[in-house]
């Protein structure tokens, strides 16, 4: 069964019978505003990682993090118009920002963060895909690129 996590709708789904369920339009808009939620957390907690990280080691990694927020911003930008698209309205939401004691615990809750956006885009395209939209399928791949390697560059510079 292919789940959107715990207590979220899956895509599909088979009943006791074997019958396939399949989850709606709006579960699927519900599900891109929890991204899209996400994306607004990733660009206020690497503005403030960005401006708090300091250290000669972590140079090349705050440039890299100053490259990751513009692109969440493009993330964001991107789910609010898929959103738009399939008529839903983008949320405003914002969780709370988990705040980072240290250098190391600023790029681990990146590295938290953008783990956890990788699993969901990879449930995204399948989900788009399975309810029959290709376009929107293609139009979050970037994302999936892009917080794959933000992944990387993260593990990198944690030393993993």
């Amino acid at each position: 069964m292919t789940a959107g996590g715990p207590g979220r709708p899956g895509v599909t789904g088979v009943d006791g019978e074997g019958a396939a369920e399949q989850m709606t339009r709006e579960e699927f808009v519900a599900l891109l505003n929890e991204d899209l939620s996400s994306e607004y957390q990733s660009i206020v907690q690497y503005t403030q990682h960005v401006a708090m990280i300091k250290g000669a080691e972590y140079q090349s990694t705050v440039t890299e993090l100053r490259e990751h927020l513009g692109q969440e911003l493009a993330h964001a930008t991107t789910l609010a118009d898929q959103i738009d698209f399939l008529g839903g309205t983008p949320t405003v939401a914002v969780p709370p920002v988990p705040e980072a004691g240290d250098d190391v615990s600023a790029l681990k809750t990146d590295l938290d963060l953008e783990e956890r956006q990788l699993a969901r885009y990879r449930e995204r395209v399948e989900q788009a895909n399975q309810l029959g939209l290709p376009d929107v399928s293609e139009a979050l791949r970037p994302l999936l690129q892009q917080t794959q390697d933000h992944v990387m560059d993260l593990r990198s510079a944690l030393g993993r």
